[in-house]
């Protein structure tokens, strides 16, 4: 996997639900068990319903563009695990948050 770290930033690209047009957002991500993850506190941006509306999503680390499909984390231990790697010692390590995971292609 090209993406060299636990937590990193990277440029998401998901398709507009509605525009069907690129979104790009900078987020921080966690890679975790061989899969990428997002996290929001809240489940209502743009780039999250995207990527649930229409799961292709590319993420651009450093000079690599990877693609992937993005499905939401339902799981609860797992959004907490990621909570903890993206937030370590942080108290808003403890806060419910949502997730994505995106699993890149070969």
């Amino acid at each position: 996997m090209p993406i060299d770290a636990d937590l990193f930033r990277a440029t998401l690209t998901t398709t507009g639900r509605v525009s069907q047009n690129p979104h790009s957002v900078i987020l921080r991500g966690v890679k975790f068990q061989n899969k990428i993850y997002f996290s929001r506190h809240k489940p209502d941006s743009d780039w999250f319903k995207n990527a649930l509306e229409n799961p292709v999503v590319e993420i651009k680390y450093k000079d690599c563009v990877l693609k992937g499909i993005a499905k939401k984390v339902t799981d609860e231990k797992i959004n907490e695990e990621i909570s903890h790697l993206k937030y370590p010692g942080e108290k808003r390590a403890n806060e419910n948050r949502v997730s994505i995971e995106v699993t890149l292609h070969e």
